[in-house]
């Protein structure tokens, strides 16, 4: 039997000669990989097994060592092997989660670039994305990572395609940002291979009110999030979140969306609690930790990185918000003055 492939680009699909009966998933996971991003992906294909009364699915555990791994809220998943070469008729899955650079070995990449030239589907979950773009697979390809990963991805891999979306699948890459995202990438490749009738009633087994597509973002829309409603506040939060490494000031803000300062003033008094030059540094404040914890990039650039011109400018807001300096954030000394 012949299962529908993974495609190319969404409504695109492409000629496949893989027999998949049942399609094999191959899931490696990294020390302190996101849990709930795993069973997300696992579930609805035990499920789909059970609603349709075959093994429509079937799937392996491996990890680097062979030993048991343990995840990021510290339960311990049981693997099946190592690293082992795999067929090409399966897929390939790579789940981690906080400390992914720690855990993303030279012989793990190694492995990895040597099964994705066999030319099986391979994915990624959470920071998986991280670990396929330092194996060098990713280019060409459009793929996403969580929300709180992406200035630290953006800032290594500066020519990737990076997408906001909960998932994209592009060709044979698969990524899921985190999360419940799994759920809905695997749902919607079990729609390609058996309908969307069966992935309905998985979702309706998990109790999963509404799937989501490729075309959902990550993060609520702006106004969803912070409960904002006003047309023109929208749209200077947008242009906040697209200029923090050179950010805009208030008057030029309200200017550009048509309000005088003070009605601006107001309206994040009002929707935010909060003057729009405080909300912006809190902006910039969290893009400057996520760099900071996820990246090697030095205190300096990433005090450049996220606007800020004087490094003791930089380490005293940093300290008023975290009550840490970004040197002991960093578990470095400061340097001497």
């Amino acid at each position: 039997m012949l299962t529908k492939p993974y495609f190319q680009t969404v409504g695109q699909q492409e000629e496949t000669d893989f027999p998949l009966s049942p399609r094999l998933f191959v899931f490696v996971l990294l020390e302190n990989f996101s849990l709930i991003a795993f069973t997300s992906a696992i579930e609805p294909l035990r499920i789909a097994n059970r609603i349709s009364r075959k093994e429509l699915y079937a799937w392996r555990l491996l990890s680097e060592s062979g030993e048991s791994v343990i995840c990021s809220n510290g339960v311990s998943v049981k693997v099946d092997s190592n690293l082992q070469d795999i067929k090409r008729t399966e897929s390939l899955i790579v789940c981690s989660g906080e400390d992914v650079r720690r855990y993303t070995s030279k012989n793990l990449l190694t492995w990895i670039r040597k099964e994705s030239r066999k030319g099986m589907p391979v994915g990624a979950l959470c920071t998986g994305t991280y670990v396929l773009a330092r194996a060098g697979i990713l280019d060409g390809y459009t793929v996403t990572v969580h929300w709180e990963n992406r200035e630290a991805l953006v800032e290594e891999f500066p020519d990737l395609e990076l997408s906001t979306a909960i998932y994209v699948v592009d060709r044979k890459r698969l990524t899921a940002a985190g999360g419940s995202a799994a759920l809905d990438l695997i749902l919607r490749l079990i729609s390609i291979d058996h309908g969307v009738d069966l992935s309905n009633s998985i979702a309706d087994q998990m109790i999963y009110a509404s799937i989501r597509t490729e075309y959902d973002e990550q993060r609520p829309i702006i106004p969803t999030r912070v409960g904002v409603r006003h047309p023109k506040l929208t749209n200077v939060l947008q242009l906040m979140n697209e200029n923090l490494e050179e950010p805009i000031s208030p008057g030029i803000l309200a200017t550009r969306v048509g309000v005088s300062t003070r009605q601006l003033e107001r309206l994040f008094r009002r929707y935010l609690k909060k003057s729009p030059k405080k909300y912006y540094m809190t902006l910039r404040l969290q893009k400057a930790r996520n760099l900071l914890l996820q990246t090697n990039m030095s205190v300096i650039n990433v005090a450049l990185a996220c606007g800020f011109t004087s490094p003791s400018h930089f380490s005293k807001c940093y300290r008023l918000n975290y009550d840490t300096t970004p040197y002991r954030e960093r578990g470095l000394s400061s340097p001497q003055k």
